[in-house]
């Protein structure tokens, strides 16, 4: 995987064709919006770009829109000059896209988003939703506007719904996915879509390193920093992973500074040591809820 100077110490890696270098560690927008604090959200997010991090996920959806809210308040103050930003939409139609986005960004101060992304592609139905009820025109129109400059879309329980997003007629810029040692073992997305991925050149973003929650494969004995450097060692781009304290902040910084790629043997003896309890699917719960 190509490289770029660290910023601060945190590699880079280019985001699929964007011609955009962004950090191998994001800050998740969901976990900012979660203690339900706006000071704490804003000093995670300010120290994360102070430290070098520039790319920041969220969402429309994420705790009423506080997340957003709380992320725009930081970038404030010229912190949104320094990062890459992306958000996502559960627009499936053309007036709900619209309105998702101007909330948007509204909500993050801005007058132009990174990159927006269609939100959890997760039911039959969704990808043809999208192309036939207005919301990839209303995109494109945005993208036109300068309101977006890329478009992407995230899902983490059916591999095959990919495969159909993948299937139109459509260049998409990235798509965010779970990449774990769980994920492997079960409906894995990594051993058929990340190929397709890399293939067409698309951004490849990585989210659920632990397996969905801080539980998921540190139950099995899987240390934090396994469990992300396995993660980084995938063909990803970068990596949203969820933070929200200050110390959870640091441990990834550390980890993302000091990260070395495992060996095929190294990822091979983690996958296995998860393999008979991963293949059950259960503690993977944002694929079978």
């Amino acid at each position: 995987m190509a490289q770029a100077e660290a910023v601060n110490g945190i590699p880079t890696r280019p985001l699929g064709s964007t011609g955009e270098w962004v950090t191998v560690i994001g800050v998740g927008g969901y976990h900012i919006g979660k203690p339900g604090d706006p000071d704490l959200a804003v000093r995670i997010v300010r120290t994360a770009i102070d430290e070098g991090v520039n790319f920041l996920d969220n969402a429309w959806c994420y705790h009423g829109g506080n997340s957003e809210r709380y992320m725009g308040q930081a970038l404030r103050d010229g912190y949104r000059d320094r990062v890459f930003l992306m958000t996502k939409n559960h627009g499936r139609d053309a007036a709900t896209f619209r309105r998702q986005l101007e909330e948007s960004l509204s909500r993050l101060q801005t007058d132009h988003l990174d990159l927006l992304q269609f939100h959890e592609i997760i039911r039959d139905g969704e990808p043809e939703r999208i192309f036939s009820q207005g919301a990839i025109e209303a995109a494109l129109k945005a993208r036109d506007e300068g309101k977006i400059r890329f478009i992407g879309f995230t899902g983490h329980r059916w591999p095959y719904l990919f495969e159909q997003m993948l299937a139109m007629d459509f260049q998409w810029d990235t798509v965010q996915l779970p990449v774990n040692l769980l994920d492997y073992h079960f409906r894995s997305f990594a051993q058929t879509i990340l190929p397709l991925l890399r293939a067409r050149g698309i951004g490849i973003i990585g989210m659920k390193s632990l397996g969905g929650s801080r539980q998921g494969v540190l139950e099995l004995g899987i240390s934090p920093q396994e469990a992300i450097s396995y993660a980084l060692s995938q063909p990803i781009d970068t990596l949203v992973s969820g933070i929200d304290s200050l110390e959870y902040l640091q441990q990834n910084l550390e980890i993302a500074r000091n990260f070395q790629p495992l060996t095929l043997q190294r990822q091979d003896e983690l996958r296995q040591s998860v393999a008979l309890r991963a293949a059950q699917g259960d503690l993977e719960n944002y694929k079978t809820d």
